[in-house]
Order: structure tokens, then sequence, then C-alpha cells
């Protein structure tokens, strides 16, 4: 199973739209996961027209993002519990504020600090895709890729 993991796009104020190779990148998924700061839902059915999405909400999300989508939830993948939240506060101490919210999962999508993270802590992976769009407080701009098969493969991808 292929899944693609973006958060923090922020459109339209960090871009006006999601980068068109992004969107080629995105092709042949077979589930997107967006950790939040989506701020317009025309994103999330752009998203859902290439691949079955599963979202939740940020900090920077609009009211009506914010009342259609949960602070956080369980997706199950290929056998996988994959906790996905956005996360909050500074960005010091975000992964293990992140590990508190999911007591019994495999793996924890998260964003808010748009530095990207693929990182094993004890039995949980821990990733973080950055953000295919912000340029100002992220290293580079960049999404992921979990790949789960037998065993469980996570990229970090630069745009």
């Amino acid at each position: 199973m292929r899944i693609c993991v973006l958060s923090d796009t922020h459109i339209p104020v960090a871009a006006p739209a999601l980068p068109p190779d992004l969107l080629r990148a995105l092709e042949g998924a077979d589930l997107i996961l967006h950790a939040g700061d989506v701020l317009e839902l025309s994103v999330l059915d752009e998203l859902g027209a290439i691949a079955k999405v599963e979202a939740v909400r940020g900090n920077m999300d609009r009211p009506d993002v914010q009342q259609g989508l949960p602070v956080k939830k369980v997706v199950e993948a290929q056998g996988k519990r994959i906790g996905l939240v956005h996360g909050s506060g500074p960005p010091w101490g975000l992964c293990s504020r992140v590990l508190r919210e999911f007591p019994d999962v495999d793996i924890i999508v998260f964003g808010h600090s748009h530095h990207p993270l693929s990182e094993q802590r004890d039995k949980v992976l821990l990733f973080n895709p950055g953000s295919p769009t912000d340029g100002r407080f992220a290293p580079y701009k960049s999404y992921g890729v979990i790949e789960i098969t037998e065993t469980v493969r996570a990229e970090i991808v630069r745009l």
C-alpha cells in the first residue's frame, strides 16, 4: 500500500494552489493523509479526486474546515494503526506531545512544525512530511510517502 502524506499546505496563503509536481507524484496513491492546516476544503476535494483522503484539522484552518474535520483520528492501513494529528504548541517537545496522543499505534503522522521528520521511537514511527508549499519556515518543501507491505518504509520527498 502506497500512502502519500501531506501537512501544512496552507492554500491559498502559502501558495495559490498545490504544486503541479506534487499532484503528479500523488497519482497512484492508495491513500492520502493530510495532517492539517489545509485552510480551504477545496484542497481536500482536489486530493479526493486522486485517492481516498483522511484528514484532521490544524490550528490555522478556517472555521468551516475545523467544523468538518476531527482534531485527531486513527486510520487502519494494511494491518497498521496510524495516528493522525496536526500537533500544537512550540516546536520543541512536539514529538513527545504527539506520542502522548496515541498510546497504541504503529505510526504517528503529524505536522505543525513544517519540519520533515521520519524517526523511529521505540516501536512507533514518527512521521512529519513537512510542507509542500512553505519556503519560509521549513528547510525545504516536501511531502512524504509511506509504503506498507510486510514492512513499513517511510520517505521524505523534497520538491
